[in-house]
């Protein structure tokens, strides 16, 4: 692999496990597409340092278990007119 995506992949895994963040949130700190943050999450990184990736892993699934709830949350202040 070409060094510098090596280095955008561990910089995402870095920051996913240290924030404990999305995807999404990973995707649009660094101004890359979802898609691509998710590939590097879950194969690149794999190859690179397969501890690492367990970690992520780990924050991914938790996040997926929690997301109907941060849904739920959204649309309740959507229609109480509020902010988050």
């Amino acid at each position: 692999m070409k060094g510098y995506i090596e280095e955008r992949v561990m910089e995402l895994a870095n920051y996913i496990v240290e924030k404990k963040t999305t995807v999404r949130a990973a995707a649009k700190k660094f101004g890359i597409s979802k898609s691509t943050v998710h590939k590097d999450v879950t194969e690149r990184l794999e190859l690179i340092n397969p501890n690492l990736a367990n970690e992520v892993r780990l924050v991914l699934e938790e996040n997926k278990a929690e997301r109907h709830i941060r849904g739920g949350q959204a649309t309740r202040v959507k229609y109480q007119g509020g902010t988050a």
